[in-house]
């Protein structure tokens, strides 16, 4: 698709003003926002584009195309942390910057942008903003979803969505998943990656202990992948599945549950690129799997895949069908009622078998 054309010709291809995009810094919004840099790069060709990243999100900012760096500065979340924003702007005035996108609507997101004096800061009214911005957006509630308002501000004001947007992109080279496989002792056969965290504990399936012994019964390899908080929840994985037979010098380990959980996202990116398969609740490594182009399987309870999921497309959308449910969705991080049935609805078995035959189609399409 060529947003250009979208846009109603408005491109100039000879502005070369440095572009800042200040974002939303969930793992799987930023992933999200690399949709617009994608749309920016269509309008705006020879524009460079720069994301402000948090040292959680960093690693990301390596795998997209299109994006020239990443300018790492963490900010506390409760607390203004003045002489932060000060230093934020010096290092932002310094790199000339003609545009920042501020994406998120609160009053803190726009504070440096303002501070460097970039002249056009382009955000959507909200939160007594006002001096701080000055290409104000309006209508913002009535955009449907997460992703139409952010790639909205990379659009002409007033111009119409698009039918579909860019999708997010994140390419890894071959030899550094070769590598980072090396490194930890995996072999070269496909393996199920199990992404058993979010934020917001009713979005997390419960059976993934159990999904992972089925699966290792069928002769499969299973990773964990997750942050320091999903370590004891892979423990529990890697105790139902086993953690796998150690082979002989050059041989690989037998089928078995591998806790590949850590504090570096960039070894999560590696293992769902590596990954023949993930299976993920709706959260950031879900989003990471699928712009990688990792055929993914999100799991869907308290919230809508209409909203929520990847633009990418994901290889199955699992959502209970038992029974109907009057709660679901409810968007709410804590199940208050039905006992959590949304989730609790939908069995391993079910889970591990769309999972077995996303393998044989990958599979086929690989041979064929």
């Amino acid at each position: 698709m060529n947003i250009d054309s979208q846009l109603g010709g408005d491109a100039d291809r000879s502005d070369t003003r440095p572009i800042l995009i200040v974002p939303y810094m969930w793992i799987g919004d930023f992933v999200r926002n690399h949709t617009v840099v994608r749309v920016l790069k269509e309008r705006w060709p020879n524009r460079p584009v720069d994301l402000l990243t948090t040292s959680l999100c960093a690693p990301l900012v390596d795998y997209m195309p299109g994006v020239r760096a990443g300018i790492v500065w963490d900010m506390p979340r409760s607390r203004l942390a003045v002489a932060r924003q000060f230093g934020l702007a010096k290092l932002l005035r310094e790199r000339n910057y003609g545009t920042a996108l501020v994406l998120p609507r609160t009053w803190k997101a726009a504070i440096a942008p303002a501070l460097a004096g970039i002249p056009e800061r382009v955000g959507f009214v909200g939160e007594f903003r006002f001096g701080l911005l000055n290409r104000w957006r309006w209508g913002e509630k009535k955009l449907p979803r997460f992703i139409d308002k952010n790639a909205a501000l990379a659009q002409p004001d007033g111009a119409p969505l698009p039918a579909e947007w860019p999708v997010p992109q994140l390419r890894v080279p071959a030899e550094d998943v070769a590598r980072w496989r090396e490194a930890n002792g995996l072999g070269a056969g496909a393996a199920v990656a199990l992404a058993p965290g979010s934020v917001g504990v009713s979005k997390r399936w419960t059976y993934y202990p159990e999904a992972a012994r089925l699966l290792v019964e069928r002769g499969l390899e299973v990773w964990v992948v997750g942050g320091p908080a999903e370590k004891g929840l892979a423990q529990e994985i890697v105790a139902a599945g086993g953690p796998g037979t150690a082979g002989g010098p050059g041989t690989a380990r037998g089928p078995g549950v591998r806790d590949l959980t850590g504090t570096d996202l960039r070894n999560g990116v590696l293992a769902m690129a590596a990954a023949g398969v993930a299976i993920s609740n709706d959260s950031g490594l879900m989003h990471i799997a699928a712009a990688l182009g990792t055929p993914t399987m999100g799991i869907f309870g308290p919230t809508s895949p209409y909203l929520w999921a990847p633009l990418n497309g994901l290889a199955a959308t699992v959502v209970q069908d038992k029974e109907a449910l009057s709660c679901q969705p409810c968007q709410s991080t804590v199940c208050k009622v039905n006992d959590h049935r949304c989730m609790r609805n939908i069995a391993a078995s079910e889970v591990v078998g769309i999972a077995q035959r996303v393998l044989k189609e990958v599979g086929a399409r690989v041979t064929s």
